[in-house]
C-alpha cells in the first residue's frame, strides 16, 4: 500500500527535490506540501497522511508549534523532523514533543524512502549522524542512573529495548520475539516508565547512549 506523506518546508526547491526522491519508487505519494506550520496542519486535515516530514525552522507558524498541535491529537500521523547537520535546541524540543524520527536533508534517497516506510509502520528513525549529536544532550542528565536502570530490566524487556534502539516497530519486534503486537506495546509502556523516557525515540537514544549489552 502506498504511504501518504505531507512535506513541510519553507524552501520550494527542497520540497520539490524531496518529492521527486520519495515518489521515485512508487511506494510513497506526497499528497500535500506546506511552506509553514499553519499550512502543514491544514494539509494534514485535508489529506490525512500516514507520515508528516517537518522542517522545524519555518517562518510564521514554525514547525515546533505545529508539531505541538499535531502531537496533541489522538489520531496524529507519524512525524519526523527534517533538519540540517547543525542541530540546536529546536531539535531537542522536538524530541520532547514525541516525534518519531530525525532525518537529515542530505540523506541519500534510499535512506529517505526507507525512513518514511518505517515511520508508517510504527518504527522510529534516527540518522546515525543525528544520534551522535543528540546523545550527549539526552544522556547527560541520566549518566549516573543509566546503568542502574538497565539493571532493573528483565531479559524480555532488554530484548524489546534492543528492538527500540534499532528503530523497529512493535510489529517487527513482536515477529522477532514471537510476541503479539499488543504485548510488545505493553512492554514498551513499561520500559518508558522504568527508563524515565517520554517516548520510544528517547528510549532508543538512551539505550544507545548507555551501551545496552
Amino acid at each position: 500500500m502506498t504511504v501518504r506523506v505531507v512535506l513541510a518546508d519553507d524552501e520550494p526547491l527542497m520540497r520539490a527535490g524531496l518529492r521527486t526522491v520519495l515518489e521515485a519508487g512508487g511506494s510513497v505519494e506526497v499528497v500535500g506540501q506546506a511552506e509553514d506550520g499553519a499550512a502543514m496542519l491544514a494539509a494534514v486535515d485535508a489529506h490525512r497522511p500516514d507520515v508528516v516530514l517537518v522542517d522545524v525552522q519555518m517562518p510564521g507558524v514554525g514547525g515546533l508549534e505545529a508539531l505541538r498541535v499535531l502531537r496533541s491529537r489522538p489520531d496524529a500521523p507519524a512525524a519526523a523532523v527534517l533538519t540540517t547537520f547543525d542541530l540546536d535546541d529546536y531539535v531537542t524540543e522536538a524530541l520532547r514533543l514525541g516525534v518519531q524520527g530525525f532525518l537529515l536533508k542530505d540523506a541519500d534517497p534510499d535512506t529517505l524512502v526507507r525512513a518514511v516506510l518505517d515511520l508508517a509502520a510504527g518504527g522510529a528513525v534516527l540518522d546515525p549522524r543525528i544520534t551522535a549529536r543528540l546523545l550527549p544532550r539526552l544522556a547527560a542528565g541520566s549518566a549516573r542512573t543509566g546503568p542502574s536502570r538497565l539493571d532493573e530490566l528483565t531479559s524480555r524487556e532488554r530484548q524489546v529495548l534492543r528492538g527500540l534502539a534499532a528503530g523497529d516497530s512493535n510489529a517487527v519486534i513482536g515477529g522477532r520475539l514471537g510476541l503479539a503486537e499488543a504485548t510488545v506495546k505493553k512492554y514498551v509502556s513499561a520500559l518508558l516508565i522504568k527508563l524515565g523516557a517520554e517516548n520510544r525515540v528517547q528510549a532508543a537514544l538512551l539505550a544507545q547512549g548507555w551501551g545496552l549489552p
